[in-house]
């Protein structure tokens, strides 16, 4: 499996304060069946001042320690870049680092605020041949009935749409896990990552997730999720290269729920379309 969003640098943001926390981070993802991990700090002006040389030269450093470890993990990098005017230029002039040096990038919306200029970023970015990554849109606490088709209507933009593995199992809560529930049931997730933190609460541990897609959209689909998209993205492949998920098929059927699953009693609090 291939792990695109996840905090395991040293010292760098939020994420994993030191580098036994990241060797211990590194244990966990290789015991899970992680292969690659894109290292993924924050880049958040005035909070995360992180730029591509400065993560490069992390992730180098990072990759030697586990290689001193006898630790089995291949290493990339991005950056997880919050919604800022300044996004596009980044990318442009290179500070801004995309996912593997590809044309994809993690595009972060804010938690607790709705973005103003969430739709504009999307086309301006898309506009000059990127692929954003929007990341855990099932965690933001302004996601509701009014502001799902927002996601929508980004992935049929161009945008991919990347569901938290954790999320899905309970990990963030009953809401966010309804919320991710939603996406997958809809065909609406390109992949799943992490975006892991720290080895206990916020473990990187991905085949919890892909259980789960696989119960609600088959094996070859949760495959999609976590090994064929992402290597993809790797691979720099034009998205009209790439199965998209059902959602955004032409040909697919409807994703239909198996007799045994149900959504969330939270469905009931947010309507089940």
């Amino acid at each position: 499996m291939i792990d695109l969003h996840c905090h395991m640098l040293p010292g760098i943001d939020d994420g994993s304060p030191d580098l036994s926390t990241s060797l211990a981070m590194a244990r966990i993802a290789i015991a899970d069946g992680i292969q690659v991990t894109a290292c993924t700090p924050h880049i958040y002006p005035g909070l995360y001042e992180n730029e591509a040389d400065g993560i490069a030269t992390a992730v180098s450093q990072f990759r030697e320690a586990l290689e001193r470890e006898a630790l089995d993990l291949t290493l990339t990098y991005g950056a997880d870049i919050q919604i800022v005017p300044e996004l596009l230029a980044g990318l442009r002039r290179g500070t801004h680092p995309t996912l593997n040096k590809s044309r994809y990038f993690l595009f972060e919306p804010p938690h607790h605020t709705v973005p103003v200029r969430f739709h504009e970023s999307i086309h301006d970015t898309v506009a000059a041949s990127y692929v954003p990554v929007i990341t855990h849109p099932e965690r933001l606490t302004w996601l509701d009935n009014e502001h799902y088709p927002w996601f929508v209507q980004a992935a049929q933009a161009g945008a991919w749409i990347q569901v938290t593995s954790g999320a899905l199992t309970g990990r963030f809560g009953r809401q966010a896990q309804y919320w991710g529930e939603r996406m997958l049931d809809d065909g609406l997730v390109h992949i799943l990552a992490t975006d892991s933190h720290d080895p206990h609460h916020r473990p990187p541990v991905l085949s919890e997730g892909r259980a789960v897609a696989a119960k609600w959209l088959g094996e070859a689909e949760a495959d999609r999720l976590v090994t064929q998209r992402p290597q993809a993205i790797l691979d720099n492949r034009a998205p009209a290269e790439v199965p998209p998920p059902p959602m955004l098929d032409p040909s697919a059927p409807k994703p239909q729920k198996a007799p045994n699953k149900r959504r969330s009693w939270l469905s009931k609090l947010f309507g089940d379309d």
